[in-house]
């Protein structure tokens, strides 16, 4: 029997926000269609997921405002840092969130962006906008968490 490596994952950016403004509901894996320069500016870590998100026209996804910063040595062949990207999704997966999308409250936004096998992925989520209790909630169960951590820590 042969062993299965373990995935490398080389994360690059992630949209910490997300998950504290967002309930997730589920996670796909797309491919970016990237041009070179930007390849090789994520591979130096120059990408921000803040304030972007995912749309579908024309039975395509794309996403929007991911910035990339351009390539110090791509010269004329940097593009725009945030245009939109293609993502690399099979037709079925984008029906289903197309159905998922238009039922209210639910919207796509990027998790994280790495590599995987050398190939750049964008980690997307199905997600729920949290209320401002919710939010509190949260902070408050994180609160209390660290508080239990903190007093087990100064015990043992």
């Amino acid at each position: 029997m042969e062993q299965e490596k373990p995935e490398g994952r080389k994360i690059i950016a992630t949209n910490r926000k997300a998950r504290h403004e967002y309930f997730i509901d589920e996670t796909y894996e797309a491919g970016v269609a990237l041009a070179g320069t930007e390849v090789k500016s994520l591979r130096q870590g120059k990408a921000n997921l803040q304030d972007s998100f995912c749309r579908v026209q024309e039975g395509e996804m794309w996403v929007y405002n991911l910035h990339i910063s351009p390539y110090e040595q791509g010269n004329r062949w940097n593009v725009d840092a945030r245009r939109p990207r293609k993502l690399l999704l099979h037709k079925g997966e984008i029906e289903r969130l197309i159905g998922k999308v238009q039922e209210k409250g639910l919207t796509l936004i990027p998790l994280q962006i790495y590599f995987k096998r050398g190939r750049a992925k964008l980690e997307i989520a199905l997600a729920r906008g949290k209320k401002l209790y919710d939010k509190r909630e949260a902070i408050a169960e994180r609160d209390a968490r660290r508080e239990e951590e903190r007093s087990l820590h100064e015990k043992g």
